[in-house]
């Protein structure tokens, strides 16, 4: 028994190293992008602090429609497309509008001032590190590749995360035994040294890192997140996606001419039911615009308006609710929040952010993010460790001593 053990953890310790050699580089691509976006909220909330907030003239100013605010964002940024509009409740909030891969605008309710986001500079980081992140940054159809790759790095990675705390098991729970596994140790050098780096951050980084890479496996392959719901006894929905983004067909369509409400109303009566909104959020088609009569555009049939609408002190902090309207009554056609999804939908749901740490809020990605570095220092003493296994070094033979010359004596 002992020695089929033996012989078990041999070969598993081969294809670790394997595995690790053959993914490091992208595991450590990965890892360290991961580092990178950590707290991308965080630190574009700093950024564009002085964007975020105006000065409100006075307590009963009046402010502009949120369809006069749209439109001068159409007419300053005329190459743009408003692709969404978001409205925060404090009276000094400015209204946000994103131009899809254009950036995003923020624009002074009473005014009508159009800014720009204010952190182009670290917009421009994070976009570039997410791209890395998901797809190593390919273009095009090259990403369908790119991401096949990061899907394969991940997966790679849970495997050496799983085999590694097999691998690090010890046989004898002794405190001499455990100790070079649990801390760092001074003085040592070389092997010594990365064998134990590599054990001390793989244990303390290992819990983090197995819900990092199987929370990535469900976000990266569909069969993954169709197993979430299949295990908590659910059927898969037919496709990926946050909520909000699917259509919803209004039961009735309005008589041809009627006039879509505006924006205001709408916004107005999405929040309605959250007294303690702190925002609410509206995906912008390329439809029917609000105030045009039905019939203006040819188009399929209308659909209803969803707004996403987000809670102060939600829990979890992830939690939001999806307002259906109809645009022609202001009628709530549906609403959905994440105490109507099924177990299966909210376990999906928890997975998306655990991979992110924002599903535990600032600590949460704290240890993201320590972990994620753990991830680079693990490929960096692993591919140490196989290299000197594979190419170890020959320590210099003895110098013979000198050979006496004839008629002398050694």
């Amino acid at each position: 028994m002992i020695r089929n053990l033996d012989r078990l953890r041999k070969v598993l310790f081969w294809v670790h190293l394997v595995a690790g050699v053959a993914a490091g580089l992208v595991i450590a691509l990965m890892s360290l992008t991961g580092v990178a976006i950590a707290f991308e909220a965080q630190v574009l909330e700093w950024a564009e602090r002085d964007a975020r907030h105006v000065q409100a003239p006075a307590p009963d100013a009046a402010r502009l429609s949120v369809d006069e605010l749209v439109a001068r964002v159409r007419a300053a940024r005329p190459e743009a497309q408003p692709s969404g509009v978001t409205v925060y409740p404090g009276p000094d909030a400015a209204v946000l509008v994103s131009l899809g891969r254009e950036g995003l605008a923020y624009v002074n309710p009473y005014t009508g001032e159009v800014r720009e986001g204010g952190a182009r500079g670290w917009r421009s980081f994070f976009g570039f590190m997410e791209n890395l992140h998901r797809w190593l940054a390919a273009q095009g159809d090259g990403r369908a590749v790119g991401r096949a790759i990061t899907g394969a790095g991940n997966a790679a990675f849970l495997f050496l995360a799983v085999s590694g705390l097999y691998l690090w098991w010890p046989r004898k729970w002794t405190r001499r035994a455990m100790r070079p596994s649990l801390w760092f140790r001074r003085g040592l050098k070389g092997k010594a040294r990365d064998w134990n780096w590599h054990n001390v951050i793989g244990f303390w980084s290992l819990p983090v890192l197995i819900v990092l890479t199987a929370s990535g496996m469900v976000i990266s392959y569909k069969w993954a997140s169709d197993l979430v719901f299949t295990v908590t006894g659910n059927p898969p929905p037919a496709t990926q996606g946050p909520p909000g983004q699917s259509a919803v067909k209004l039961p009735t369509p309005p008589p041809p001419g009627t006039e879509r409400l505006g924006l205001d109303a709408l916004f107005a009566e999405a929040s309605k039911g959250t007294p303690a909104w702190k925002s609410v959020s509206l995906r912008l088609g390329g439809g029917q615009r609000p105030g045009e009569p039905q019939g203006a555009r040819a188009s399929p049939a209308p659909e209803a308006l969803t707004f996403t609408v987000r809670e102060q002190g939600a829990w979890p902090l992830f939690a939001s609710t999806q307002v259906s309207l109809n645009p022609f009554t202001g009628e709530q056609v549906k609403q959905e929040g994440y105490a109507d999804y099924n177990s299966g939908r909210k376990l999906r749901t928890w997975l998306r952010f655990l991979h992110t740490g924002e599903a535990l809020g600032w600590l949460g990605q704290l240890a993201a993010a320590v972990a994620s570095l753990g991830g680079v220092f693990l490929v960096w003493t692993g591919f140490a460790l196989a290299w000197r296994r594979f190419f170890p070094r020959r320590h210099a033979a003895p110098r013979p001593s000198a050979r006496a010359e004839p008629g002398t004596t050694a």
